[in-house]
């Protein structure tokens, strides 16, 4: 549970945690900020891996430069300054962490070392600006990815976070008029990214999925484990958007094309037609984790995991992500023969409990 402790409270222990190098309490004051800060590296890196990462290079880097912690500014803005900074000098270093071209006619770039973000993971707080829905989905943390590393946190700190020019210029060692020039730029770039979309960040957010978003969700389930495809078929745009993580080839396609193109892939045929599927949320978008069994293996085994856009009962946007060898999506690796139930996003980590297999 999020500690209640007012702020001010968190200064004065951190202050004292550093003067008697106690170590223990510097990880108890800290540690209350952990998830807000890991959403936002997650935020600049779009990877969740890379965000745990970093998360854990602020804590290191704060231990280190405790002492220079006055009390002069809140301990959230000095830690999230320290991640803000971690992540730079992460990118900087990593030549493969900006959006690449798709190398398709009119699929522009994509961004191909995104990772979904478990909603479990998020801040317990559903009013913290940090998890509001539009700011989390995976459009527009791809489009976040298409600014150059400093806009991208000037971006967040200023219109995602709301912190003032002067704030953010102070973090990222800027003047104001340069931070007012970046964030400028940066408005321009979201607004050629995400065309379509609501771009009033701060205003109210949404959260819960809607009872539309609900019933296509079931409904694409069913579709895979019945094999049926004109049922899937009938479930998607006629310019559906497809993506499957980490492999290249972002396209747009119809939706029998799309259908067609992943049976003749392999998917529906004999030893991929046995499926098992366990709604989920992640990036607080619809989601479902596919699992397939194959001939004689008496379990199904986690396959992958297909983030759902849905735009008036359709599927506008579909990205699957091998969903294999990652723990941190707290899905079961196995499910047994008999059917896994509907997860409710509003208690997905009890009820995905209650199918593990193991």
């Amino acid at each position: 549970m999020t500690d209640a402790r007012p702020p001010a409270d968190d200064e004065a222990a951190f202050i004292a945690a550093a003067r008697s190098n106690d170590a223990a309490q510097f990880a108890l004051v800290t540690e209350r900020y952990r998830r807000e800060l890991q959403v936002h590296c997650y935020r600049m890196l779009a990877n969740y891996e890379d965000a745990q990462d970093m998360t854990q290079e602020t804590f290191l880097r704060a231990w280190n430069k405790r002492e220079s912690f006055k009390g002069h500014a809140a301990l959230r803005t000095w830690l999230y300054r320290i991640a803000t900074n971690a992540c730079l000098d992460f990118l900087e270093k990593r030549n493969d962490r900006t959006p690449v071209p798709a190398g398709l006619p009119g699929a522009g770039s994509e961004v191909r070392y995104l990772q979904p973000y478990p909603d479990r993971m998020l801040p317990e707080d559903p009013q913290e600006s940090v998890v509001a829905r539009e700011t989390i989905e995976l459009a527009f943390i791809v489009a976040v990815q298409h600014l150059p590393p400093r806009q991208r946190a000037v971006f967040i700190l200023r219109d995602i976070l709301g912190w003032p020019a002067s704030k953010a210029a102070d973090a990222l060692e800027l003047t104001v008029a340069s931070v007012t020039s970046a964030l400028q730029r940066a408005r321009v770039t979201m607004r050629e990214q995400l065309p379509d979309r609501r771009l009033d960040w701060r205003s109210p957010a949404t959260h819960e999925l809607s009872d539309d978003e609900r019933g296509v969700v079931k409904s694409y389930m069913d579709a895979h484990e019945r094999n049926d495809l004109d049922g899937l078929t009938a479930l998607l745009l006629d310019d559906l958007r497809f993506a499957m993580l980490p492999e290249p080839g972002t396209v747009t396609v119809t939706a029998k094309d799309a259908v067609d193109g992943w049976v003749s892939g392999g998917l529906f045929q004999r030893g991929h037609d046995d499926w098992r599927c366990v709604a989920t949320t992640v990036n607080r978008m619809p989601a479902a984790a596919l699992y397939l069994r194959t001939p004689g293996d008496p379990e199904y085994r986690l396959f992958a995991i297909a983030v759902l856009h849905i735009v008036d009962g359709k599927l506008a946007e579909l990205t699957g992500f091998d969903a294999t060898g990652k723990p941190w999506l707290g899905l079961p690796p196995t499910l047994s023969s008999g059917k896994g139930p509907i997860v409710d996003e509003s208690g997905a980590r009890a009820a995905v409990t209650e199918v593990t297999a193991e």
